[in-house]
Order: C-alpha cells, then sequence, then structure tokens
C-alpha cells in the first residue's frame, strides 16, 4: 500500500520561510503527477500546487509566486518551497497523486504536517 509522510511544518512569523518534505513509497512515484493541499481550520481540503511527471507546475492563486513545488524522482520525494508565508498560509499541508490515490473506495492520506504562521 502506498505511504506517504510529510515533514518540515512548524511555527513561523509572517514573511518567513518553510520547505516541506514528502516521501511516497511505490515504485511508480515518477507517473503521477503530484500536489501539495491543505486544509485550514473549518475549510476543506484544497490543491494549492501539483506538478506534473514532465516537471511542469501549476499553482492557486493564493499562492502563486510564493510557494514552489518540485519533485526528485530518484527520490520518490516531493518538496513545497514556502516563501512570503502569511497568516492565511496557516494549516494542514498533505502531499498526494492528482486526483488522490484511492484504496476500497477511500481516499488515502499521510498525517500531514501543521503550519502555523504567527507573530
Amino acid at each position: 500500500q502506498v505511504q506517504l509522510v510529510e515533514s518540515g511544518g512548524g511555527l513561523v512569523q509572517p514573511g518567513g520561510s518553510l520547505r516541506l518534505s514528502c516521501a511516497a513509497s511505490g515504485s511508480a512515484f515518477s507517473l503521477y503527477a503530484m500536489g501539495w493541499y491543505r486544509q485550514a481550520p473549518g475549510k476543506q481540503r484544497e490543491v494549492i500546487a501539483r506538478i506534473e511527471a514532465d516537471g511542469n507546475t501549476n499553482y492557486k492563486d493564493s499562492v502563486k509566486g510564493r510557494f514552489t513545488i518540485s519533485r526528485d524522482n530518484a527520490k520518490n520525494t516531493v518538496y513545497l518551497q514556502m516563501n512570503s508565508l502569511k497568516s492565511d498560509d496557516t494549516a494542514a499541508y498533505y502531499c498526494n497523486t492528482i486526483p488522490p490515490i484511492r484504496d476500497r473506495g477511500m481516499d488515502i492520506w499521510g498525517e500531514g504536517t501543521l503550519v502555523t504562521v504567527s507573530a
């Protein structure tokens, strides 16, 4: 079964930076579009950045120009560099394929990593 392990979150001041990592198990990682999702308190989970198998990227408008998604297929890892962080970026962050991995009718998620932007 595919496993996703996110790391790199923490408490950061507005304007600061963080780099998130996501290690994925599985032999076909390089074939999948991967995304970073986030879920803020009281809101639905949403995809904010995606990277295709060929390396093309796309971003939600609210993070465009501040966040950068990248991948290292040799390490089965996807990254999210987050700069100029704002309080609105406070959320739990998850990585997954796009669309999310499903097993027996349910989306499979890792535990996520919490990002808190606060002075």
